[in-house]
C-alpha cells in the first residue's frame, strides 16, 4: 500500500513490490499473478479492516460508528493514502480498479442511506430524503480525508466530521471529543495490526483514512 501512495498504481512495478514486501517477484505473483489482481487485493483488504473496526467499535447510534472509523482512519495515514490516491487515479481511462470504485461507491451511497434512516428517519431535519444525503456524507468522508492529508495541522479530521454530522441533525459537535477519542484509538485496529503494505499497516503518514474511506466508507 504503501508504494502504491508514494507513485501511484502506473509507476509501480511489481519487482517493486516484491522488494519492499521482502518477497521475491516470483513469490509475489504466486499470491498475486496479474499487477490488476494485486490492486483489487489491496483495497479488498483495506475494505476488509474497516469493516473490522466498524464491527468492533459499534455503538447504539449508527453515526456515532462511523465517527469512530473516522477516528479509525486519522491512526493509519498510510492505508487513507493509498485510497486516495487510487480513488483518484481509478476516473482515469482504462484505469483497473474504476469498475471496483464505482461499484465501491454505489454500495457507500446505498449504505449511507441506510445509516441515515435508522438514525433520523424518511427526513433529515434539514429536508432532504437519506438517499440525497448520502452522497453528501460520502463526499464529506472522502474530502476530509483529502484535505487532512495535504494538512494534518489545521483540519482535524474527526472533529469535523462531527461537526458535518450536527449540520445534518444526525450528531452532535463535539467539541476536544473527537481528538481524545482518536487518541485513544492510535496504534488500534483489527487484530491490532498498525499501517502497512500487503496486509501490514505501517505509522507513515503525511505528517499524519475511506479510506474511504470513503475513507471511512
Amino acid at each position: 500500500m504503501e508504494l502504491i501512495a508514494e507513485r501511484g498504481y502506473r509507476r509501480t512495478s511489481l519487482a517493486a513490490v516484491a522488494e519492499r514486501a521482502g518477497l521475491t517477484q516470483q513469490g509475489l505473483l504466486h499470491h498475486f499473478p496479474t499487477k490488476e489482481l494485486l490492486l483489487v487485493g489491496v483495497l479488498e483488504t483495506r475494505d476488509r479492516w474497516d469493516l473490522a473496526s466498524a464491527a468492533a467499535a459499534a455503538g447504539t447510534r449508527c453515526t456515532d460508528t462511523l465517527a469512530q472509523l473516522v477516528d479509525y482512519n486519522a491512526t493509519r495515514p498510510g492505508v487513507v493514502r493509498t485510497y486516495t490516491v487510487l480513488a483518484a487515479d481509478s476516473v482515469t481511462e482504462d484505469h483497473p480498479a474504476r469498475a471496483f470504485f464505482e461499484s465501491r461507491f454505489r454500495a457507500v451511497r446505498a449504505g449511507m442511506a441506510e445509516v441515515l434512516r435508522a438514525e433520523c428517519g424518511d427526513t433529515l431535519p434539514g429536508g432532504l430524503t437519506p438517499e440525497r444525503a448520502a452522497p453528501l456524507l460520502a463526499a464529506v468522508l472522502d474530502g476530509l480525508q483529502l484535505q487532512w492529508l495535504l494538512d494534518p495541522e489545521e483540519v482535524e479530521m474527526p472533529a469535523a466530521f462531527r461537526d458535518f454530522l450536527a449540520l445534518l441533525g444526525c450528531g452532535e459537535a463535539q467539541g476536544e471529543e473527537p481528538a481524545e477519542r482518536a487518541g485513544e484509538a492510535q496504534g488500534e485496529g483489527p487484530g491490532g495490526e498498525s499501517d502497512g503494505e500487503l496486509g501490514e499497516e505501517t505509522d507513515e503518514g503525511p505528517g499524519a483514512g475511506p479510506g474511504a474511506g470513503p475513507g471511512a466508507a
